[in-house]
């Protein structure tokens, strides 16, 4: 199985992704948190075709919730990351599509179908954009750099947004893709220095936080400890250079 197999499945959602009809069939989940015909499209062709390619490795998806894993080798797929961007036809929703083996991801792909942006990247051999190599930011501080930001967990509003204010304050600028996904995958080629959120499960920030690794930046939780691919965790991935002083604010 080569990663140019996967890489060529994950495109062909494009199609589905950006058919306005299916984006405007709208359930919500809970609070702010939707579904559409094209989130259980995308993972029904992913799931399919996957099983096709590797009938041996299992399959955690989304749109089938979160639940204990203990094959040796699975799939995480969040079929569309930036839900909310794709209702509002904002552009800013990707694929993300991780490979995890003994509990560590070996591949990770996050695909943007608008701009036309492919990021991959297998463990041990390098980060991609569109088969280019890509690096993180060179940044020293925050002060050089601006930072993304995520909103999860409405409840954490008052204290995420105090948690903003000094990022803010500390960094160039921040910015909010909408996508977890997308934040890491900019982490990783170098047009923001980080990215941190409350709670990401792991179809979120799988694939990205390889991207950011490979391209030489790090991804831990918000005590710096390695995240576990299997559940849910505090996320925080930069550069590596900015990393501490990141935490320290957080």
């Amino acid at each position: 199985m080569e990663i140019q197999q996967i890489i060529d499945l994950v495109k062909e959602t494009k199609g589905i992704i950006t058919n306005r009809k299916m984006a405007a069939h709208v359930q919500e989940k809970g609070v702010a948190d939707y579904v559409t015909q094209v989130d259980v499209a995308v993972q029904n062709f992913l799931k399919e075709a996957l099983y096709r390619l590797a009938p041996d490795i299992q399959f955690l998806g989304e749109e089938t919730g979160l639940q204990q894993m203990n094959a040796e080798r699975y799939w995480i797929l969040d079929p569309v990351d930036g839900t909310t961007n794709l209702i509002h036809d904002y552009h800013h929703s990707v694929v993300s599509l991780a490979l995890c083996c003994q509990n560590e991801i070996v591949l990770g792909i996050v695909y943007n179908p608008y701009h036309d942006e492919l990021f991959s990247a297998v463990k041990g051999e390098g980060s991609f954009l569109n088969g280019k190599s890509i690096q993180v930011s060179s940044a020293q501080t925050l002060s050089e750099t601006i930072i993304g930001i995520g909103t999860a967990k409405r409840e954490l509003a008052k204290d995420n947004f105090e948690r903003f204010l000094k990022v803010y304050e500390h960094s160039q600028d921040i910015r909010r893709l909408g996508s977890a996904a997308l934040e890491l995958a900019y982490t990783a080629c170098g047009r923001q220095g980080g990215y941190f959120e409350v709670y990401l499960n792991p179809w979120d920030y799988a694939a990205g936080m390889l991207l950011v690794q490979e391209a030489g930046g790090k991804v831990t939780d918000w005590n710096g400890n390695p995240l576990n691919p299997s559940q849910g965790n505090q996320v925080i991935g930069t550069n590596e250079k900015v990393h501490q002083e990141l935490l320290k604010l957080l």
